[in-house]
């Protein structure tokens, strides 16, 4: 993957872009806590506030810098508990530069805040969403389809997702399968026909080939006024209740709007808006990008060495190969073994074969459910 701290500037938009540009503010989602990249990611150092990517920037940081020359304003949408790791980590982003949740109630509900809170801003605020926990290589076309995304919300009035072409047949990335192509504005965009779950392996060689599935990046643009008409629309439980506590958080009154978001249903966006919208369209990028979702594919996305180790700290590898060996504080000597994980922190140590990398998750539920919170 290319350098993911190069900043290359998209090109300077027309007159007619500027204006939509002036109304175009990026919100990069903070929240969760990454639970496959225990026993690094935890509840006070979610996996979003770690540098991953091997930048040294963490990739909360990243993100920022990304969607920073394409926006009026970037915000970071994060629960109240967060608020001050990220301020520390992104010291950059200005004062008010933050929407914060009184806690984590999904993405429905945080898209939801994100979206009213900016209309009170902007009558026609256009909002593009990008993960905090995600690793972009080529920037120029990264930034190219956020631009081609905004003209096509703005124009159309319709919710945007940005669909990346499948570089191989992925079973761990949900798709979406694109309709119909149209022309907005001389940018060119598809109609979505439907979500699909991860699929199994054959299913994924078929939807590489077919060119009409694209991988789910939950990367959105959108006018903030018509995706609050599609959630009032189909969501109208959190519509009201976003609507209450945004209206308490006006009048100053943050206990009554932390009460009432506490009270909203627990979703994901895709679920309650976009699978049920008839306003959805598909902007194809082909750009460099990975989910840090788990020890296995942040292996894939750093530098090897000559038998496909990535090693961080000090390390005798014999006979070894394509293992990812994460051990700063001291020596760690491996012999004879192959696609191994192993991370070790101040309390503890992982071992498992990249190809259970996805159980990690089962540890964090294990210790959850027996009480040993502190290592969570």
């Amino acid at each position: 993957m290319t350098d993911p701290t190069n900043t290359t500037l998209p090109e300077p938009p027309s007159q007619g872009g500027r204006r939509l540009w002036e109304h175009l503010y990026a919100v990069i989602p903070a929240g969760g806590v990454g639970s496959r990249l225990w026993p690094r990611s935890r509840r006070h150092s979610p996996k979003h506030l770690l540098p991953l990517s091997g930048s040294g920037r963490p990739l909360v940081a990243e993100a920022y810098d990304r969607v920073k020359p394409l926006a009026r304003e970037v915000f970071v949408l994060t629960e109240e508990r967060q608020r001050q790791l990220i301020r520390e980590l992104v010291p950059e982003m200005a004062a008010d530069g933050m929407i914060a949740e009184p806690a984590a109630r999904g993405t429905t509900n945080a898209l939801g805040l994100a979206a009213l809170t900016l209309l009170d801003r902007d009558a026609d605020a256009l909002m593009v969403s990008t993960a905090a926990d995600h690793v972009v290589g080529d920037l120029p076309a990264f930034q190219r389809a956020v631009r081609t995304a905004a003209v096509v919300a703005e124009r159309s009035r319709q919710l945007v997702t940005i669909g990346l072409r499948p570089r191989y047949a992925a079973t761990g990335f949900g798709y979406i399968e694109a309709g119909p192509e149209t022309v907005i504005d001389g940018e060119t965009a598809h109609q979505v026909r439907r979500f699909v779950e991860k699929p199994d392996a054959a299913t994924a060689r078929q939807y590489l080939e077919d060119r009409r599935h694209f991988w789910n990046l939950n990367l959105f643009c959108w006018r903030c006024d018509v995706f609050v008409e599609e959630l009032q629309k189909h969501g109208p439980d959190h519509y009201r209740g976003l609507t209450q506590a945004v209206e308490s958080r006006r009048a100053g009154d943050e206990a009554g709007a932390a009460e009432m978001y506490a009270e909203l249903p627990l979703d994901a966006v895709d679920y309650t808006v976009l699978e049920k919208t008839d306003r959805l369209l598909l902007v194809p990028a082909d750009f460099e990008w990975g989910d840090v979702g788990s020890w296995s594919e942040l292996a894939d996305l750093l530098h090897h060495d000559e038998a496909g180790n990535v090693v961080e700290g000090m390390s005798v590898l014999i006979d070894t190969k394509n293992s990812f060996i994460s051990v700063p504080d001291k020596l760690v000597a491996v012999i004879g073994l192959s696609d191994l994980v192993v991370v070790d922190t101040e309390d503890a140590l992982l071992v498992c074969p990249k190809s259970r990398a996805q159980d990690v998750k089962k540890v964090v539920e294990i210790l959850g459910r027996t009480g040993k919170t502190q290592y969570l």
